[in-house]
């Protein structure tokens, strides 16, 4: 039996929505052990000047207690 708990974090990126999720994925990694999976909760851009700026993601990322 595992037990599994669930974070959000939120990252953004100036070129997609998917690098801004790697981008969240990978730095969650440097401090937190054992990802299982993510799900985007939300997504959002940052407009100027009627040109997208930033891709905002907010993850729920969930992980396996030791």
């Amino acid at each position: 039996m595992s037990v599994a708990k669930i974070i959000e974090i939120s990252s953004e990126s100036t070129s997609s929505f998917e690098d801004a999720i790697r981008l969240g994925i990978e730095t969650s990694a440097k401090t937190v052990r054992n990802i299982q999976s993510a799900w985007v909760k939300e997504q959002s851009v940052v407009v100027e000047n009627g040109k997208i700026v930033k891709y905002r993601t907010v993850l729920k990322v969930t992980f396996v207690l030791e």
